[in-house]
């Protein structure tokens, strides 16, 4: 099955659509709630409007084949704890009549039925690009405030989330896919990223998987998954959180941003806002390219395996140009 299977256009939308009208029967809806799709991308997700009720809802229909009943339940007990403890604005989980967090459905044509979760609208807007350094100082405070959280959090028995160490990442069976297969990799840029890829290996081993550097992670802050409302911050998309190094949570931030000219400024203010909260040592910070590197390595690995996808198309082989920039950057100081 391919990674990503909500790339066959038309036709799996609709049977989507279909999946997430159906769903919508378990839950406390008027019989005139309407289904609109937001986006797609990993996932398919959709905008519940309830006329009746006036009340909004935001629905997710998860793709085929990656998390288990028991991983999808365990994000959603991670998310919840941290949003009951204050640690961070999270939706909430809306339950079915029955109680339930996860819905299962029926998909037309296939065998295998899909998972549905229904969120709470957040109202909102995603962070302005206008002042990166600045808000990654909040960002860094809030991402410390998360991984205080997960420090002292007892995982709930049967807690299962995917790792996201170099083995998930470059190993044999790597979870998005080889940085080999992207659009542009001939054999010069093989021959950098070859490097890039030994250097990150030998390095993480050397950082090391101790308790105070390894541990739950969202993954995936960027702006993207953060919706602002006045004063409120709230983070969003917990679909690929798992277990990683907690300066990963930096390099996933900065994902998509490896070469903005502001970089320094940006890992600067995210690193002072982080030490409001949690010390982190300055030999930490000094690795601290490895992470934005080894995230972006990972992109670069996703493009392979999603060549149907927009994002595809719209970097081309222009990624892995850029990527190969990053990484002789990284290698000048790292390698």
């Amino acid at each position: 099955m391919e990674l990503h299977d909500l790339s066959g256009g038309a036709p799996v939308l609709e049977r989507l659509q279909t999946v997430a009208e159906a769903a919508l029967a378990q839950y406390d809806l008027s019989p005139d709630a309407i289904v609109t799709i937001l986006n797609v991308s990993e996932n398919a997700t959709y905008r519940v409007d309830d006329p009746a009720t006036g009340r909004r809802f935001v629905l997710r229909v998860h793709r085929l084949g990656y998390h288990s009943h028991k991983a999808v339940m365990s994000e959603l007990q991670w998310m919840t704890s941290l949003r009951e403890a204050g640690a961070i604005n999270a939706p909430a989980v809306i339950p079915t009549t029955n109680g339930r967090w996860i819905v299962s459905t029926e998909e037309p044509g296939s065998d295998e039925p899909r998972k549905s979760v229904m969120f709470e609208f957040v109202p909102g807007v995603e962070p302005s690009e206008d002042h990166l350094v600045e808000s990654f100082e909040p960002l860094g405070e809030m991402t410390a405030r998360m991984h205080a959280h997960t420090r002292r959090w007892p995982l709930p028995a049967g807690f299962t989330r995917h790792h996201w160490d170099y083995e998930a990442a470059f190993g044999p069976a790597p979870r998005w896919g080889r940085w080999q297969d992207a659009p542009g990799v001939g054999a010069a840029e093989h021959v950098v990223l070859q490097r890039v890829d030994d250097t990150l290996r030998c390095r993480l081993e050397k950082f090391g998987h101790g308790p105070d550097r390894y541990g739950l992670v969202h993954t995936d802050l960027r702006l993207a998954n953060l919706i602002v409302d006045g004063a409120t911050t709230t983070v969003i998309d917990f679909d690929d959180s798992g277990f990683s190094w907690y300066l990963y949570d930096l390099g996933g931030a900065l994902g998509f941003l490896e070469n903005h000219p502001e970089l320094d400024g940006m890992i600067d203010s995210w690193v002072r806002g982080y030490r409001h909260v949690l010390d982190l040592p300055d030999a930490e910070v000094q690795e601290i390219p490895t992470f934005v590197l080894y995230r972006r390595m990972t992109l670069l690995a996703w493009l392979g395996s999603h060549p149907n996808t927009d994002t595809a198309a719209e970097f081309g082989t222009g990624f892995t140009d850029e990527t190969c920039v990053v990484a002789e950057r990284y290698l000048r100081t790292h390698g």
